[in-house]
């Protein structure tokens, strides 16, 4: 989508502006945590913190307390600096909640969706996740009918990368449809 001139607000990518030592996550993080997460170069280090946060449901809860309205802050800032714009944004959020739709002024939700079984191996194989690591992380999310209660769109990503290129530019058609109605009633 950002090949067709989406913009993309990644809350990820966020996620890691927050957390730097300029960031507004950085000194509670290691408030909360300790010296423990850091690296040499007094970075936090994300492996770290996550085989903290993950093996603790009270430890997850703390760092999302910390980093989640720090990231909601910037998306929404984001967001607001491209009102008025041509351009479809999106913002893509991992663990999405039904109160983003509200608290983003989402008009559309698209869900990329696979089986447990798959997103888990693709954690494990494709970006070198251990594997208890990556069933936390996936358990910790909101569950798939969950998520996809919530969605005007679901993209099926357990194919092949055709196949999501396909459901995803199909998707790309309707939005941008979306986008020309609404400026039609400004």
């Amino acid at each position: 989508m950002e090949e067709r001139g989406a913009l993309l607000i990644d809350a990820d990518r966020v996620a890691r502006e927050v957390v730097e030592p300029s960031g507004p996550a950085y000194g509670p993080l290691v408030e909360r945590f300790g010296r423990r997460i850091l690296s040499a170069d007094g970075t936090i280090d994300r492996k770290a913190l996550a085989a903290l946060a993950f093996a603790d449901p009270k430890e997850l809860e703390a760092l999302n307390a910390i980093t989640h309205p720090a990231i909601g802050v910037v998306m929404v800032e984001r967001r607001r600096e491209a009102e008025g714009t041509d351009r479809v944004v999106l913002l893509d959020i991992p663990l999405l909640r039904p109160v983003h739709r509200q608290v983003l002024s989402l008009d559309a939700v698209a869900v990329v969706d696979c089986p447990v079984d798959v997103a888990i191996e693709r954690l494990v194989v494709q970006r070198g996740f251990d594997r208890g690591d990556a069933e936390a992380r996936v358990s910790a999310q909101i569950g798939r009918d969950e998520r996809i209660a919530g969605a005007e769109f679901v993209i099926d990503n357990s194919g092949d990368l055709a196949h999501l290129r396909s459901q995803t530019l199909e998707v790309w058609e309707e939005l941008t449809r979306l986008e020309r109605a609404k400026e039609k009633r400004i």
